[in-house]
């Protein structure tokens, strides 16, 4: 219905981002339709629409001229099939596809930086990771780029067969196997189970870069017909750093195995981002870049730019506070390794603010315990916790003698964060994105700036 000589250049699911000459994809959900937004979409600069109703413009509205409705038997489907052809059509480059438990989009931007030392690289837009958004993501990178960096996420049986076949990757990277979404995946075996489906379509030439430190990886890669890149702390990896230094931010020196570059290398890497986990996220993408043939030492160069991102240790100065917001999500790995950083962070006094881990399934109440007996014994002066499940923590917290205010949400933590805060401070914020932290940071930063 409509023009078929409508041009097109990006694609969306949310009405109300139109970029010029958008293909507008209706996706019905849980609580609300898509098609709904149809007229709406049309309204902000839509140029066409896909649609699996055939009553698509909502009755009294005219057609817009030059714009066009595409009837498909499943507007989802439709998305996917739209993205896997413009992969296997369009993207001709090296595309190195990242998944695991945490850190994947700390490691996809790593990656990026470090393949930049070797070309242009297009990779994924925002948090672009899901069964919506990698076709998206694939729709709008550069096919004149010389690499492609795609971040894949699941959270449920199945969702890394329909990801694997559209992104195709040449080097799949997993960054380790956590727990988080065990409630759904049902184990970390089955969670390995199904991230490792990312391998399912390399090409012979291709590569699987994976995490040696993680035995279930390890196990898994035996016997594989794919070529394996072991990067890790542990022995037997291919990359691995030495004369590591967890100050306020990290630096090590890389060790490159000579199958990678025909003879052994060593690389001093100096980050801008503290924690032994970004020294994990950056072995991970001198390992991909290695696999790429980009020079060690131009990558470590790129690494040493790298300086993180909104809500993923994001510093954030307010007057004479320091706030480091890293709240973009939670789970146990993350959120001891965040703690553990802060805890190095050099402030009059450190206040960590950290909130429920969801999707943890029936061990989550233990899971908030052992965080809180970690927490117990590192050098932070005030925990406040947040939600139900962090009650756990409280008592492992209290039990040990730390000092703990509970709140029962977001809005309650910023209240008694702002009691509290002072000149000289240094606030962490980590937990769920869904138990809203930036209420938290939003609140402090009108407070304090």
């Amino acid at each position: 219905m409509g023009d078929p000589d409508t041009l097109l250049h990006h694609v969306t699911f949310d009405s109300r981002e139109m970029l010029g000459d958008d293909l507008f994809v209706p996706v019905p959900g849980e609580k609300v339709d898509g098609h709904r937004f149809i007229g709406g979409a049309f309204a902000s600069g839509a140029a066409a629409s896909l649609t699996a109703r055939e009553d698509a413009v909502p009755a009294g509205e005219a057609m817009p001229e030059g714009r066009a409705v595409i009837l498909v038997d499943d507007t989802f489907e439709a998305l996917q099939t739209i993205g896997r052809v413009r992969r296997e059509q369009e993207l001709k480059m090296p595309l190195v596809g990242v998944t695991g438990s945490v850190g994947k989009t700390t490691t996809r931007e790593m990656t990026m930086t470090a393949l930049s030392a070797g070309g242009r690289v297009t990779a994924s837009i925002r948090n672009m990771n899901s069964q919506l958004g990698v076709p998206v993501t694939l729709c709008h990178m550069d096919e004149t780029a010389d690499f492609a960096v795609a971040e894949m996420g699941i959270s449920m049986p199945g969702e890394m067969d329909r990801l694997v076949s559209m992104v195709r990757p040449d080097v799949a990277l997993v960054t380790n196997i956590g727990v988080a979404h065990i409630e759904n995946l049902g184990s970390r075996e089955g969670i390995c189970r199904e991230k490792m489906k990312i391998t399912d379509f390399l090409p012979e030439n291709g590569a699987a870069v994976l995490n040696g430190d993680e035995p279930l990886l390890r196990e898994f890669a035996k016997d594989k017909p794919f070529r394996t890149v072991f990067y890790g702390l542990g022995p037997d990896c291919a990359v691995t750093a030495k004369d590591i230094d967890l100050g306020e931010t990290a630096s090590f020196t890389a060790v490159f195995a000579p199958s990678l570059y025909g003879t052994e290398k060593e690389v001093f890497v100096q980050l801008t981002v503290p924690g032994e986990h970004h020294v994990m996220d950056a072995l991970a993408a001198l390992s991909a870049a290695a696999v790429l043939g980009v020079d060690p030492e131009d990558a470590a160069a790129e690494l040493a730019s790298f300086g993180g991102f909104a809500r993923r240790w994001e510093r954030i100065p307010l007057g004479g506070l320091l706030l480091i917001d890293d709240s973009y999500n939670a789970n146990p790995v993350s959120m001891k390794a965040s703690l553990a950083s802060f805890a190095r962070v050099a402030a009059g006094r450190l206040i960590a603010v950290i909130a429920d881990m969801l999707e943890l399934g029936p061990d989550g109440p233990a899971m908030h315990r052992e965080v809180g007996e970690f927490a117990a014994g590192l050098p932070v002066d005030l925990f406040i916790t947040v939600g139900t499940a962090m009650e756990e923590a409280d008592r492992a917290l209290s039990e040990a003698g730390k000092t703990v205010l509970h709140a029962a949400d977001a809005k309650e933590a910023a209240r008694i964060l702002l009691e509290i805060a002072a000149d000289g401070d240094a606030v962490l914020l980590k937990g769920s994105n869904s138990m809203h932290l930036d209420t938290v940071r939003k609140a402090l930063s009108e407070e304090m700036k």
